[in-house]
């Protein structure tokens, strides 16, 4: 199954049946994407409970965007690096990696009491959930040839997708007997348990992992300073309130010099502690944490490639994340933002050609498959979006407006064809072109915006709506598969990390564009229907609950969301026409034209 470096499915028999270890090394990687899926959902029902923690008022909601853009920011910077990492180190490393990142991240948002601390825990969740798509993304190509990973592939997105049903039930499950701390305490239960399993699946390599033949014990220092960082992180940021009453207990959380919670005598242990953690993994010789092997992995992951990829892409989900669309497409700062994308973006390109390995190895992308991957991606991304976010509104505007959660559960019947549609996209891939394929997909959400375009104020009320909807999960989920098999298929093995992470990277960028583009669409619809509120205003005398005034609201509302709808049937209409240009030539196939002629 795997090599000495813990390259999953190096050696692999990819002509013949996977082994057993494998399949169920591949089965706990998906489950692990499934899982950091329904967290990027599950903080949209908690977030009004977190806004409290972290004293920000409920009517702020502006001020609580950190929350959602730290964990994007940590999702997608540094993705391209991780999937480097896991083209170099391995997917199993880089699969545990990213666990043990994701569950600190669940353990610091545990802890948080004010928004700095929630959005680090957010970020860090962010990079480790995101780590984890590419590294099985690419473990999907090391254990199965071209011919024969298109059901796999159908498999690992529909689980990602999954996430996206699971996380608001899981919330709402959760929420409904604990705090919203309980949704985080059981990502990081989760994840360790995650962690360890599949690192039990690692082969033997040598010093990270066995000692003539016996398990090596885990470093005995680093878990005692591991066991008290913990235990001072967590009496600072909770700061229990009987210890805060007791005369000698008390004393330990007043700052012996300035302010602040970290300025504390226990606050001063938690940060000695971590300082000596980081030494001791750093100089140990069997180390918790290998910090000199993960540096050299990030060096000859080509540090300065990633970082300024890392600030181009931060600075495009900074620019459209903390926008507010019914002021601009981006923030304030969104142009100050946008311009150090871009001057990042010319510093990389500089940089690929004149360093010596770097992040994106020569001709990676050229392959027009593989670019072409990522333009689709985008498009689909943008197109995606758009049912996310305004299926819910234009029920919220139409027939449940004083029910938030009704309004949310008419996206479920969207979002379980999702899954559906990618397990059959990616059983349709085993005969059909990855480019037919995905612009069946696409043309199917197509026609399925451009029905919903089309949606009055009692649409939502009849059994017809459900077509459209269906008809939507079903065709992104055909598109899934095929979009990563081409890449997959037209990329060496070497750089199957690095090409699936930029990938799930165009997508998410399409997301945070196209829900700014056509909300803003949306919007000059809205205004423009609200043209003859002032001559209703008067005739209603300034009674707030005046039909006429309640019911021109109404349409203007629902006038907005059509143009949404109709602005990503274009998005997806026009990924559908690429797809078919685009992917063609990627050999995903299981039974190859000539073959089926032959066969004739």
């Amino acid at each position: 199954m795997t090599d000495g470096a813990g390259r999953a499915g190096r050696g692999s028999p990819h002509g013949g049946a996977v082994p057993r270890t494998a399949r169920v090394l591949l089965a706990l990687a998906a489950l692990a994407v499934a899982f950091a899926a329904a967290d990027t959902y599950v903080v949209v029902l908690a977030l009004p409970d977190m806004m409290t923690t972290a004293g920000v008022p409920l009517d702020e909601l502006q001020r609580a965007a950190p929350i959602i853009s730290g964990f994007l920011l940590g999702y997608v910077a540094v993705l391209p690096m991780i999937g480097r990492i896991a083209d170099l180190e391995g997917r199993v490393p880089v699969l545990v990696a990213s666990l043990v990142v994701f569950a600190v991240g669940s353990l610091v948002t545990v802890l948080s009491y004010d928004l700095t601390s929630m959005v680090a825990g957010r970020f860090l969740q962010g990079v480790g959930g995101g780590g984890l798509v590419p590294a099985t993304l690419a473990l999907v190509a090391d254990l199965y040839p071209a011919q024969r990973r298109a059901v796999p592939l159908g498999v690992v997105s529909a689980v990602q997708e999954l996430g996206s049903v699971v996380g608001p039930l899981l919330g709402a499950v959760v929420l409904a007997v604990a705090p919203w701390q309980a949704i985080f305490a059981l990502n990081l239960a989760v994840g360790a348990v995650l962690a360890v399993a599949i690192a039990r699946l690692a082969p033997d390599r040598g010093r990270g992992g066995r000692a003539g033949g016996r398990r090596a014990w885990p470093d005995p220092v680093g878990l005692v300073l591991v066991g008290v960082l913990v235990v001072a992180a967590g009496l600072t940021a909770t700061m229990p309130p009987p210890l805060l009453r007791d005369l000698t207990w008390g004393t330990l959380f007043i700052p012996v010099a300035g302010e602040g919670r970290w300025l504390t005598p226990v606050g001063l242990v938690a940060v000695g502690a971590a300082l000596a953690l980081v030494v001791r993994c750093a100089t140990a010789r069997r180390p918790l944490v290998d910090l000199r092997r993960w540096a050299r992995s990030a060096r000859a992951a080509d540090l300065p490639g990633s970082s300024l990829v890392a600030v181009a892409l931060g600075g495009v989900v900074l620019a459209f994340a903390t926008a507010d669309p019914q002021v601009a497409v981006f923030s304030p700062q969104g142009p100050w933002f946008l311009a150090g994308s871009a001057l990042a973006a010319v510093l990389l390109v500089v940089h690929l050609r004149r360093a010596e390995a770097p992040l994106v190895p020569r001709g990676a992308l050229a392959p027009r498959p593989v670019w072409g991957s990522l333009v689709v991606s985008l498009l689909v991304g943008a197109a995606l979006i758009a049912a996310l976010v305004d299926v819910p509104l234009f029920a919220r505007t139409t027939v449940y407006p004083d029910s938030q959660l009704l309004a949310a559960l008419v996206l479920v019947r969207f979002l379980v064809a999702l899954p559906v549609g990618a397990v059959l996209g990616g059983v349709l891939l085993r005969r059909l072109p990855a480019g037919v394929v995905a612009a069946l997909g696409m043309a199917a959400a197509a026609v399925a915006f451009a029905l919903m375009s089309r949606w009055g104020i009692d649409a939502l009320a009849s059994w017809t709506a459900t077509v459209p909807l269906v008809l939507g999960g079903l065709g992104f989920g055909l598109a899934l598969a095929p979009v990563n098999a081409a890449a997959l298929a037209a990329s060496r093995s070497s750089e199957h990390g690095v090409v699936s992470a930029f990938v799930v990277v165009a997508r998410m960028v399409g997301m945070l564009v196209g829900a700014s583009a056509l909300t803003t669409l949306g919007l000059r619809a809205y205004y423009a229907e609200q043209r003859d509120l002032p001559a209703v205003r008067e005739v209603c005398g300034g009674r707030s609950r005046c039909e006429e005034f309640t019911l021109l609201l109404r349409e203007a509302g629902i006038a907005q969301e059509q143009v949404v709808f109709a602005g990503a049937a274009g998005c997806a209409a026009l990924a559908a026409i690429l797809a078919l240009v685009l992917l063609r030539g990627a050999d995903t196939r299981e039974v190859s034209p000539a073959a089926a002629l032959r066969a004739g």
